[in-house]
């Protein structure tokens, strides 16, 4: 599946330059990093096993004076293994097609490759979102009062990333609930600093809108949109514990994007520049002890970009995550390979 960028457009260069930027600098960040004992407790040098059910989404909502559209991809949900020993985790999911009604909702195929990095004092989100194939919500509208409207040739395609600096990050941890290799013994926050960059693009074989209900978009024939945007954010996150097992994360992080917008319409291509609110809500709640985890988590990044003539879009991508996890220590066997982990220069 092909991505669209303008031509000669300098940006694949430079999310490269930034993805390469954060990694370096998460790193660097965590040498010589010291925490609180009474506030959380880390496990280093334990394996961290987990199940999870989970979903992701990248969903569509397009509105304009007189039409806003809804759109949702026909994404199962995914069952899978996963572990975490250091600086190192692996997930590994499997679809559950037979959550999805391809004959109701029709088919969406998808490579989503979000990534929640959660170092000590920074969280990174990675995002490469490649959907094709959407319906239309509420069901009935733009169809029969039991039928969805069907949309398999849309797609929405997202690469991109972003960087928040945790400041508290001695006593306040996202790792012990979206991680599972620390356990949150007392309640404490931590206000976020940092910034994203996107990219993205909308595309259809035609107009956006159902042409039997939509006053603007299948009018002006838009059947395409590509947008780039980036700007500085800041948030707060604090975790509630109670008797120190029982646990509930909360955490928001608001960005001011300067957002370069462009719409192909019938008569040609129509660009608009904009400033626009973006924000990124987290949560995390369940039971942590010293070895065993179950966690329910959501991670939703909502981003916003402007047309012509008070047109707005928002592309919402999460993950839903039910998650049960055991950290216990590795044989000798298992020890001896993971030293290639405990040899790096850099360690949680």
């Amino acid at each position: 599946m092909l991505f669209y960028l303008p031509k000669n457009s300098l940006l694949p260069k430079l999310l490269v330059v930034v993805v390469a930027s954060l990694a370096a600098l998460t790193s660097t960040a965590q040498k010589n990093d010291v925490y609180d004992s009474a506030y959380y407790q880390t496990y280093p040098r334990q394996v961290v096993g987990r199940l999870f059910f989970s979903q992701k989404y990248t969903n569509l909502t397009a509105d304009a004076p007189g039409s806003k559209f809804r759109y949702s991809p026909n994404n199962p949900f995914a069952l899978g293994v996963g572990a975490t020993y250091g600086i190192a985790t692996l997930n590994i999911g499997i679809g559950l097609p037979f959550f999805t009604d391809k004959d109701l909702k029709g088919k969406t195929k998808t490579l989503d490759l979000q990534s929640h990095i959660y170092a000590r004092k920074w969280v990174v989100d990675l995002y490469g979102q490649f959907y094709k194939g959407y319906y239309l919500n509420p069901r009935g509208k733009a169809a029969l009062p039991n039928d969805y409207y069907i949309r398999p040739d849309m797609k929405v395609q997202l690469i991109g990333a972003s960087a928040y600096h945790i400041f508290n990050s001695s006593r306040f941890s996202y790792r012990a609930g979206f991680l599972q290799n620390e356990w949150q013994k007392k309640s404490a926050g931590s206000f976020l600093l940092g910034g994203e960059i996107y990219a993205g693009k909308i595309q259809s074989d035609s107009a956006l809108g159902p042409s039997t209900i939509d006053n603007q978009f299948s009018t002006l024939g838009i059947s395409r949109v590509s947008f780039v945007e980036f700007g500085p954010g800041a948030g707060y996150a604090h975790t509630f514990v109670y008797r120190q097992n029982w646990f509930l994360t909360a955490s928001a992080t608001v960005n001011a994007d300067i957002s370069f917008n462009k719409e192909k319409v019938s008569a040609g291509k129509e660009k608009q520049t904009a400033i626009n609110p973006n924000f990124t809500l987290r949560g995390v709640a369940g039971y942590n002890s010293d070895t065993w985890s179950a966690t329910v988590s959501w991670v939703e990044n909502n981003l916003n970009t402007n047309g012509s003539n008070q047109r707005e879009y928002l592309v919402r991508t999460g993950n839903f995550r039910v998650t049960v996890a055991k950290r216990f220590r590795p044989g000798r066997q298992l020890k001896k390979k993971l030293e290639v982990i405990d040899e790096l220069p850099v360690q949680p």
